[in-house]
């Protein structure tokens, strides 16, 4: 199975950016979706997920009220849209797809993982 993230980039602080995951097969459909990120020498960090049919979705308290995830199942592809970001924010994302039909925090959960989009924010 391959995931295809997509959509970052160079920005400022306070811009917004759209991240994209998407497959060609059917992955989705009955799984749930995350985004995770990680910057050199740290672990990767759970930033938002959504579950199978999206309705519920969670979200680290770095990005909760400037992010929003979103799937698109008939479409296989999976969003996350942040806005006002933060040189924080800095770092590789990833998108995976759970075990389960939930999308819980911990990265062990995910069976699937994209190759990863670099977004990087100056001051």
């Amino acid at each position: 199975v391959q995931l295809q993230a997509s959509g970052g980039g160079l920005v400022q602080a306070g811009d917004s950016l759209r991240l994209s995951c998407s497959t060609s097969r059917r992955t989705f459909s009955n799984n749930g979706v995350a985004w995770f990120r990680q910057t050199p020498g740290k672990e990767r960090e759970f930033v938002a997920g959504i579950s199978w049919r999206g309705g519920v979705a969670t979200y680290a308290d770095s990005v909760k009220g400037r992010s929003t995830i979103s799937r698109d199942n008939a479409g296989n592809t999976v969003y996350l849209q942040m806005n006002n970001l933060k040189p924080e924010d800095t770092a590789v994302y990833y998108c995976a797809v759970a075990l389960s039909t939930q999308a819980p925090s911990a990265s062990r959960e995910y069976r699937y993982w994209g190759q990863g989009t670099l977004v990087t924010v100056s001051s």
